[in-house]
């Protein structure tokens, strides 16, 4: 078995060790910004003493950032791009060899120096471009920087210039590979490195039967990679760079084993640290090593939301999204996002309660605050479920 590195089969006491002694000098690095992060640096005598510092969430960040931009007032090292997420989140990034750990992830795709990559991520404020085309370089390929859209020039340059791997969201792959059906293109694509929402089952199997071997990463804006199929593809393998803890959700305290909880992650990066930094994602640890021969922990992959912030078509949606859509028209009552799949697609419906009007008169707002377009549907006062849910996943994730 070819592995990226040594790392990834260690024993547990050797990796055990040597994250103790990275999450040590992550401490320290946080503790020598004046409060940052709420940790005073003691270092940690096991890693089981890390459930006992304060968890970090977005909003935590959010409001440190508005008092002392870009970040917060974290230490920061070796950052050469400034990123932009919802919220607005300030993330940075760097260019340094496999910055954000997703090299790790393109090489158990079979992903090499042999190889083109199609990144179909965005390279436009937010981070996922770069994130891919970063973990490219760190496995020897070619990159076709093609961002999202353009579909019919997508396919021409993959045609023109024999691409063999796709970088992207799950559902995008198929756009594409449809419309070169459409253009009688015949496409050399036979790997897919997906990630920014759910890869459905029924989907991975139509690129198996395109011949095309699709895997899936964990990741966020702020982490970079956190785990990673591999071809065992049994659960998610947590990356060799971060520690993983899965809690109960609106607490800091970690699960059993088995048990549902919200993902927490620490980052080893030194150059930017972050400790217990909650993703609001919903997972749980499974029991035993992957057989492909990875010895680290895994998880079971993305589970639901621990709040009700979803990611549709890749891009979040958060509860304070929706208010801020209902602030804006003095008619509305409340409105609710609800999230269903057509085909194998996302799709995203908008429930306005109002009086009375147009759907096109919210489409605007929607596309603006929610930052993507979605269907419109105005619906009498009083007509929403008295539930308090503001973002409704309809999908079926198995």
């Amino acid at each position: 078995m070819n592995f990226f590195d040594a790392l990834e089969t260690r024993s547990a006491d050797e990796r055990t060790g040597a994250q103790l002694q990275a999450l040590n000098g992550q401490l320290a690095r946080v503790a020598a910004a004046a409060g940052a992060c709420r940790i005073d640096g003691k270092a940690l005598a096991d890693l089981t003493d890390l459930a006992g510092l304060p968890v970090l969430r977005k909003s935590d960040l959010v409001a440190w950032q508005k008092d002392n931009p870009p970040f917060g007032g974290i230490l920061t090292s070796n950052i050469a791009h400034i990123f932009q997420s919802p919220g607005p989140i300030y993330e940075p990034g760097g260019v340094s060899h496999d910055w954000w750990r997703m090299g790790r992830f393109l090489h158990a795709c079979g992903i090499g120096s042999q190889d083109i990559v199609q990144n179909c991520f965005g390279y436009h404020l937010t981070p996922a471009g770069m994130i891919f085309e970063n973990g490219a370089r760190a496995v020897g390929a070619k990159v076709l920087p093609a961002g999202t859209g353009q579909t019919d020039l997508q396919v021409r340059a993959a045609a023109d210039i024999g691409t063999t791997a796709y970088a992207g969201t799950p559902d995008y792959l198929k756009v594409i590979l449809d419309r070169a059906e459409e253009m009688g293109e015949a496409l050399k694509i036979t790997k897919a490195a997906v990630g920014g929402g759910a890869l459905f089952p029924s989907l991975r199997a139509e690129y198996a039967d395109r011949g095309i071997a699709c895997l899936q990463c964990y990741a966020t804006a702020d982490l970079g990679n956190i785990a990673y199929e591999s071809p065992a593809m049994e659960g998610m393998i947590v990356d060799e760079g971060v520690i993983v803890e899965i809690v109960r959700p609106g607490t800091g305290d970690p699960v059993p084993e088995g048990e549902v909880g919200e993902v927490v992650v620490t980052t080893l990066n030194p150059d930017y640290p972050l400790i217990r930094f909650a993703t609001g994602d919903l997972s749980a640890v499974m029991s035993g090593p992957s057989p492909c021969g990875r010895t680290n922990m895994r998880i079971k992959g993305w589970m639901g939301r621990a709040d009700q912030t979803t990611k549709i078509k890749g891009m979040f949606v958060r509860p304070e999204q929706v208010a801020d859509l209902v602030a804006r028209h003095a008619e509305v009552a409340r409105a609710r996002v609800i999230a269903t799949r057509e085909g194998e697609m996302d799709v995203m419906t908008v429930r306005i309660e109002a009086p009375g009007g147009e759907p096109a008169r919210y489409e605007g707002s929607v596309a603006s605050v929610l930052k993507m377009k979605g269907r419109v549907e105005v619906v009498p006062p009083g007509s929403l479920p008295n539930d308090g849910k503001v973002i409704d996943d309809q999908r079926v994730y198995e």
